[in-house]
């Protein structure tokens, strides 16, 4: 099974770049489209062309977003394998988590396309699932029997599965955060207005918080039982600190504050830097997480 489940990876990681693939060939087809309607006011051949440069900018967006939900696919199917496999969840070595985060991006993005079905924002979301995806090839794969401090199954996997849809909802917040910053003045056709995305990045982040605060909870106890105190302040410990902290003043400045726009979209930015240092900050400086 542990074969299987990384061939699930790697068609993941194809289904990603293919989807990827797609979404900038549409951009590409759009800016055809919008060259074309420039110059179709005096001629009907082009004004027609220009109509199917339009529709094979929303087909292969289309295509996209249907390849990234199989890249979903692959990825889901990866780590249940992963876990059928060892016996645990798929989240005890930076192996596991890579795969499981680039899986976190997808999904929250899911959420995000089936309900607000804005397709641009996994222009940036893929790509971090791809480099997630990527990273992990470069680490072992082997499963290997667990250390003490993570035999205890119900903690590995709720206390990592809440880091992985916090994780995943600040990447989807970042992108909607970048692309706000792209956004000038709305005149991107294809990307959302700034009002929309805006509050895409205020809804992702919205998930995020909880999540990252059940995921320091559920660590600290875990912490008591494996080390016999809450808090050791550990790099991984005190980066996601930081991270909590900086998701709390993005929070309280957009509803006491009123903070809206450039400088929302900026702390949002920050807020997914200071996640990937949480994600990958023990592998530089050590600590009680550098088993992972």
């Amino acid at each position: 099974m542990l074969s299987l489940s990384q061939y699930c990876v790697f068609a993941g990681m194809i289904a990603v770049v293919l989807a990827l693939v797609c979404y900038v060939l549409a951009f590409a087809s759009d800016r055809i489209f919008q060259a074309r309607v420039m110059v179709a006011a005096d001629t009907v051949g082009a004004k027609i062309t220009a109509v199917q440069d339009g529709e094979v900018a929303r087909g292969v967006a289309v295509f996209g977003t249907l390849t990234s939900w199989l890249a979903f696919g692959f990825l889901s199917a990866a780590l249940a394998l992963r876990w059928g496999a060892t016996g645990h969840g798929p989240f005890a070595n930076m192996y596991e988590f890579s795969v499981a985060f680039a899986w976190g991006a997808l999904s929250v993005n899911a959420y995000f396309l089936r309900r607000y079905r804005q397709w641009t924002i996994g222009v940036i979301v893929l790509p971090v699932a791809l480099g997630m995806l990527l990273y992990s090839t470069t680490v072992p794969s082997t499963a290997t029997p667990l250390v003490p401090a993570l035999q205890n199954n119900l903690l590995l996997t709720v206390h990592v599965a809440t880091a992985v849809i916090a994780y995943g909802a600040f990447a989807v917040g970042f992108a909607a955060a970048l692309l706000y910053l792209v956004q000038s003045g709305g005149g991107r056709r294809l990307l959302p207005k700034r009002e929309l995305l805006d509050d895409l990045s205020y809804r992702a982040t919205l998930i995020g918080f909880p999540f990252l605060t059940l995921t320091i909870v559920l660590g600290a106890i875990w912490a008591d039982i494996a080390w016999g105190r809450y808090w050791s302040w550990d790099p991984k410990e005190s980066a996601s600190l930081v991270t909590w902290i900086v998701c709390l003043a993005y929070l309280h400045a957009r509803s006491a504050r009123g903070w809206r726009g450039q400088r929302a979209a900026l702390l949002l930015t920050l807020v997914f830097a200071a996640a990937l240092f949480t994600y990958f900050g023990n592998l530089f400086f050590g600590g009680l997480h550098s088993y992972g």
